[in-house]
């Protein structure tokens, strides 16, 4: 499983014209993918570092400062590049394995305390930010 992981100070989806979830203040924007074989373990290391890491001013992580989670599917993270100029998509989890272990890593940061707002799996979504720093970390469970 990985995740890139943006501190922003503000951070919205959108499908269509509906607004799915919007944060107007400091928080993080996780950008989720599964690869084949992730399960239970990569959820709760992901969830975990998504919530404690000390991103924020005074080496905070956003579980301290209870600031709010959008959590965003993105099998793209998992696009091998090294051969021509089209991605495979191979490395990445279908559908029917990866959305349950999205939603799980939402129920686990929910479950440590924090607002979540998600995307659409499988939906062709807006993602518009404010990347604050910036800070742009890779997350790899």
């Amino acid at each position: 499983m990985r995740a890139v992981l943006q501190r922003a100070s503000r951070a919205s989806v959108t499908v269509d014209t509906e607004v799915l979830a919007a944060f107007d203040e400091p928080c993080l924007v996780a950008l989720v993918g599964v690869t084949h074989g992730d399960g239970p373990t990569e959820v709760e290391t992901i969830a975990r570092k998504i919530a404690e890491l000390r991103i924020f001013d005074g080496e905070l992580g956003a579980a301290d400062i209870s600031a709010p989670v959008l959590v965003v599917s993105q099998f793209t993270l998992y696009a091998d590049t090294k051969k021509g100029r089209r991605p495979s998509w191979n490395a990445a989890a279908k559908g029917d394995v990866a959305e349950p272990l999205v939603d799980a890593v939402v129920e686990a940061l929910r479950g440590r305390g924090l607002r979540v707002g998600t995307g659409r799996f499988g939906a062709n979504m807006a993602v518009e930010l404010v990347n604050d720093g910036p800070v742009t970390i890779i997350l790899d469970a």
